[in-house]
């Protein structure tokens, strides 16, 4: 027996734990529902938290280097201390809520290319090797998101990538400690100003700011240099806008005007414009609409330029347990 509990304290023989996902396709503001799935080791385990976090790559800046690293945003319990006796089995029901700020990963139902999103759960085990599980998640776009970015396919923009920069966009109020950019080359009708669009989502349960980077080609007295612009949209009347011709006019301005800069640190400029737009109200206490319009409609030569994301062993920090994106 002693032997067994030293080999349990390295991982060997120990409690096991599995989670399952009732439907891993979400949408920022929803849910994840599912079970923390557990089975006792050789001997009995004192468990002493299980957690559940979400995870993503995001790309960080510092020191004149530039580097992708692994962070965890939003983390919740799901039990407490607990004892497993051998060969236990315990199935442990979760609901847990996804930030109105949480990237997105998915477009008319292919992946964006550039993005990983994961839920991580982790097992605290008192005297021994913790053990980790790691499930693949979908993040789709809400309503107006996907307004926006198919407003953007309408007008010639091509899908370039999709990244998470760590930082703080000055003036537009975060509760997570990065922002989501998806980058388009430049529709043929702006080529001869911008090289690439950038456009970033910051949400709240009311409203989104829309903050877009013209990157605008140099002229005859100078280089090129980015322009920014920000907008702010509502979750009402979704469907009584015209979100082509609103985008064209957001770019169009952008161009006109040299616009507003950024300094280092991804830091807003005061001053930009503000557009309050309309759109669909979300229903049901706040969670949204449900998942069945998450990709609904022409993909508009969106989707060409995406490619699923690939999952990589080893990608995300391995403590001893079994972990890896289930399929």
């Amino acid at each position: 027996m002693v032997f067994k509990k030293m080999l349990s304290a390295f991982g060997v023989g120990g409690p096991t734990v599995d989670t399952v996902l009732s439907n891993p396709n979400t949408r920022p503001g929803l849910f994840l529902d599912g079970h923390v799935n557990l089975r006792g080791g050789e001997t009995e385990a004192r468990i002493e938290q299980i957690s559940l976090a979400l995870v993503t790559q995001v790309e960080v800046e510092g020191g004149g280097s530039e580097y992708t690293g692994v962070m965890e945003f939003h983390r919740m319990p799901v039990a407490g201390a607990m004892q497993l006796a051998p060969g236990q089995q315990m199935s442990i029901p979760f609901q847990l809520p996804v930030p109105w700020e949480t990237p997105i990963t998915d477009v008319y139902g292919q992946r964006l290319r550039g993005m990983t999103m994961g839920l991580r759960t982790e097992l605290a085990v008192a005297r021994a090797v913790d053990k980790s599980d790691l499930d693949l998640v979908s993040v789709h776009p809400l309503p107006v998101h996907e307004k926006i970015l198919e407003a953007f396919s309408r007008l010639g923009f091509q899908f370039k990538k999709a990244d998470v920069e760590r930082g703080h966009i000055r003036g537009v109020r975060q509760t997570l400690p990065f922002y989501q950019e998806i980058e388009f080359f430049a529709a043929p009708q702006y080529a001869h100003a911008i090289k690439e669009v950038e456009v970033t989502f910051v949400t709240n349960p009311h409203t989104v700011d829309v903050v877009i980077e013209c990157d605008r080609r140099g002229g005859m007295f100078g280089g090129s240099h980015d322009t920014f612009g920000r907008y702010v949209v509502e979750h009402a009347n979704v469907d009584q806008v015209d979100w082509t011709r609103l985008v064209d006019g957001w770019i169009s301005q952008m161009v006109t005007h040299y616009g507003n800069q950024f300094h280092p640190g991804n830091q807003f400029h005061h001053g930009a414009p503000s557009f309050h737009g309309h759109q669909g109200h979300h229903g049901g206490r706040g969670r949204g609409p449900g998942m069945g319009a998450v990709v609904g409609g022409a993909a508009l030569g969106f989707a060409g330029g995406m490619i699923a994301g690939e999952m990589m062993d080893g990608m995300f920090d391995d403590d001893g347990g079994d972990e890896g994106f289930d399929e």
